[in-house]
C-alpha cells in the first residue's frame, strides 16, 4: 500500500548480507543450472530479528516500490537495461539521488477483497502540490470524459523532497486534493523511518 526510499533499515550490512547470502546464490544456482538470468530480479524480503528473509523473487519491478526508486534515479534506466538485454560488455552502474521519495497506494474501497468498479476519481489534474508530486495511474481508464477505477491498486502518489517527513507530507497533501469517495489509502506510510 506503498513505499519509500532510501529504508533506512536496510543497512549497508544487511545491503552486503542479502547479496552474499541470498541475490547471489540463486544468480550463480541459476547459472549452474543452464539458466542464466538477465533483467530484472525484485527479491521480496521481510527482516527477522535483524536478518534479511526471501519471501519471493518476481522477475519485474515491485510495486510500488519502483515509483519511489525511479524518482531517485539519476542515471539513464533504458541504457542499464539495454545493456543487459543485449549483453553488453559494459553494463552501467545505476546512480541515485540522495533525495527521498515515498509512495502512497490509494485503493478502492472493499480491496484486497470485492471492490466497486467505474467509479469517478476528480481532481487529478489540480491535485499534485509540488512539481515534484507525480501521479501514476494503474488501475484506471477513461469512460465517458471521466477518469474511472477499474482495479483494486489504482493511483500512486509519489513526491520526492530533500528529506522523508516533506516528501510524505506533499504525497498525502496531494491525495487529500484528490476528490475519489470511493477510494482510500494508509495514512502510516514512512512512520517506521520517520519514528
Amino acid at each position: 500500500m506503498g513505499a519509500y526510499s532510501p529504508a533506512p533499515i536496510f543497512t549497508k550490512d544487511l545491503e552486503d548480507y542479502t547479496l552474499q547470502n541470498i541475490i547471489k546464490p540463486t544468480i550463480d544456482g541459476m547459472k549452474t543450472e543452464g539458466r542464466e538470468f538477465a533483467g530484472v530480479l525484485f527479491a521480496g524480503l521481510m527482516i527477522v530479528n535483524g536478518v534479511p528473509k526471501l519471501l519471493e523473487y518476481n522477475a519485474r519491478f515491485g510495486d510500488p516500490e519502483c515509483q519511489t526508486i525511479m524518482r531517485r534515479m539519476d542515471s539513464d534506466l533504458v541504457e542499464l537495461l539495454y545493456s543487459i538485454a543485449t549483453q553488453s560488455d559494459v553494463i552501467p552502474q545505476p546512480k541515485f539521488s540522495n533525495n527521498h521519495a515515498i509512495c502512497v497506494v490509494m485503493a478502492a474501497n472493499g480491496y484486497p477483497g470485492a471492490y466497486q468498479k467505474n467509479t469517478i476519481i476528480e481532481n487529478l489534474a489540480n491535485a499534485p502540490t509540488t512539481n515534484a508530486t507525480t501521479i501514476f495511474h494503474a488501475g484506471t481508464n477513461m469512460k465517458d470524459g471521466n477518469i474511472v477505477s477499474i482495479g483494486g491498486r489504482v493511483l500512486g502518489i509519489t513526491s520526492v523532497a530533500s528529506n522523508l517527513k516533506d516528501a510524505q507530507k506533499n504525497a498525502y497533501d496531494t491525495i487529500d486534493k484528490i476528490k475519489w469517495d470511493q477510494g482510500f489509502c494508509r495514512r502510516d506510510i514512512g512512520w517506521r523511518a520517520l519514528s
